[in-house]
């Protein structure tokens, strides 16, 4: 069963999601209501997202606020993108498609440990502060966007090389939950050191494609995005990097997993990949 922090979570990023989408459908209806009192539909915006951080913190208080604040930004920033993704110029029709998607992937990782782990559940739980790293590695794709589609704004039409990048993300970020779900209580966001008595060592479903599907659905997905930007830059850079964060996170992760759980692993690794190209992970007999 989900539990409360992930209900209220839940709850916010729809109720955010909705509000979010709520002046372009009056606007559509010809329900002029918004324009009585802006003259620039982001003010109406800045207006809500500012309202809904108010409500949130006259209502809830520490852990909950914190969940609820998170998730209002992600449900808002889900509305927009669907937004950007219809009715923005076409040019800008695609980072409303990568918004979408970005909010999607930092939602559902708290949503799932919600479900599936919620004594782990942290405000780490979404991600959004997984590194420095992470952050500017956002941020250089933004950046690269808004320049070459500043310079070469044909370039950021919507082609097969975008929509093969949303395929590509949205079947990552499917393989990644399906690997948690699976894993359910022995899937953490963090490298285990100590192993409990609940650790148990998954080999079936998607464990049987490969040893690591959480972290290949996160390597597809990431590059994905960049796909969906038509990035060539930062594509080049996201699967340089990713590569070594994994090749480098495997490696550490399959020591412990050694540790854990020996020859019952090494007959695992044996039958069964990482699931990465290059990638073989840590191997005794090496």
């Amino acid at each position: 069963m989900l539990c409360y922090n992930g209900k209220l979570s839940f709850f916010c990023f729809i109720a955010a999601g909705l509000i979010a989408i709520l002046p372009e459908v009056l606007l559509r209806l010809e329900f002029n209501v918004f324009q009585e009192y802006f003259n620039n539909i982001w003010f109406t915006h800045l207006f809500q997202y500012g309202f809904l951080n108010i409500l949130v913190l006259l209502a809830f208080r520490d852990f909950a606020y914190q969940v609820a604040v998170r998730a209002i930004l992600l449900g808002y920033a889900f509305g927009i993108g669907i937004i950007v993704s219809f009715v923005a110029p076409s040019s800008w029709q695609m980072f409303g498609v990568y918004i979408t998607i970005m909010a999607i992937f930092h939602y559902t990782e708290f949503l799932s440990i919600a479900w599936i782990n919620p004594s782990t559940l942290s405000i780490d739980s979404f991600i959004l502060n997984h590194s420095i790293a992470y952050g500017v590695a956002a941020c250089s794709s933004w950046i690269e966007f808004v320049i070459e589609r500043h310079y070469y704004s044909a370039m950021k039409e919507s082609s097969f090389i975008s929509y093969f990048g949303l395929v590509l993300c949205i079947c990552g970020e499917v393989l990644r939950k399906l690997a948690m779900f699976t894993a359910k209580h022995n899937f953490n966001h963090i490298v285990q050191s100590e192993k409990m008595d609940s650790h148990e060592l998954i080999t079936y479903g998607v464990y049987r494609i490969c040893r690591h599907p959480s972290y290949v659905g996160w390597f597809y997905w990431s590059i994905g995005t960049q796909l969906i930007l038509q990035n060539p830059v930062c594509f080049l850079a996201y699967t340089g990097v990713s590569w070594k964060f994994f090749h480098d996170r495997i490696l550490i992760e399959e020591i412990t997993l050694l540790n854990f759980f020996g020859q019952d692993y090494v007959e695992y690794q044996k039958k069964v990949s990482t699931g990465l190209p290059y990638i073989s992970g840590y191997k005794l007999n090496l």
